[in-house]
């Protein structure tokens, strides 16, 4: 990347696609972008790519008051959840939960709050790459995937619902043909977290990942990519979701869509 690149940095641009620079911040990134067409070129994608995910995720999308009641009953944070905008990031960053290689990937949207603190942000950047990690390392492995298997599923939930302090309900997935191999206690940004595996008739593994989130704060629902590597992911008020796997992206939007739907109905019962 040459100095002159660095005069608007790939953060900045990942900000002005999701409408988080100033009015002034806009104008100096727009005014670089007729300058640099390729990078134009490629922030149109973005943009293009985030409203397609915005459509695709728009029936699952909260945004009345009814919504917030039923946030703060939970003990959510209070902000105001009540705008959608366009979300498309791209990340790139070194495994941070075991060693491998660089993971680079792309954001999409589900919803968004207006602006987000350094460190809900470096949350948020992080959960993926974790979430990838773990896949890597686990999903392929034989013999001990996981530490409690699915014919426990009730202690299975206990066990990591109360390191999480989390009411868990293990999401059921075999309407998509996923069912559940069992799940493990591992770190996610440095506490406890969870990973439940699930597979197909085929030998085919997802995992779904959770962990807690300190600064109780939500994200959009995005979209991380490498090397045929999918990660869904977001950030629900105290926890954090991934669900990662090697299948077609459209099957893995309907299993997180599938994850979302279940985990909210429990936190909401």
């Amino acid at each position: 990347m040459t100095d002159e690149f660095n005069t608007v940095s790939e953060d900045d641009l990942h900000a002005y696609v999701d409408g988080h620079l100033s009015q002034p911040e806009r104008g100096r990134v727009e005014a670089w972008l007729e300058k640099h067409p390729t990078e134009a070129e490629e922030v149109r994608r973005w943009q293009a790519q985030a409203a397609a995910l915005k459509q695709h995720f728009a029936p699952y999308a909260h945004g009345d008051p009814s919504d917030r009641l039923r946030v703060t009953a939970r003990g959510r944070a209070t902000a105001s959840r009540t705008s959608l905008m366009p979300l498309f990031r791209r990340i790139a960053a070194g495994l941070l939960l075991f060693a491998g290689g660089a993971l680079a990937g792309g954001y999409g949207s589900r919803l968004a709050t207006p602006e987000q603190p350094p460190a809900a942000t470096a949350t948020a950047e992080s959960l993926p790459r974790q979430a990838q990690s773990a896949f890597l390392v686990y999903a392929s492995e034989v013999r001990h995937p996981v530490e409690v298997g699915a014919d426990q599923e009730a202690h299975l939930a206990t066990w990591l619902g109360k390191r999480l302090d989390y009411s868990l309900n293990i999401p059921d997935l075999s309407p998509l043909g996923f069912s559940l191999v069992g799940g493990r206690l591992l770190p996610v940004n440095g506490t406890a977290g969870a990973m439940l595996m699930y597979e197909d008739r085929t030998g085919q593994r997802l995992t779904v990942l959770l962990g807690r989130n300190a600064e109780n704060r939500e994200t959009s629902f995005r979209l991380s990519s490498q090397g045929g590597i999918e990660t869904f992911y977001w950030i629900d008020g105290e926890i954090g979701y991934a669900v990662t796997g090697e299948v077609p992206r459209d099957l893995l939007q309907k299993i997180a869509h599938e994850c979302y739907r279940q985990f909210e109905g429990a936190s909401e019962s």
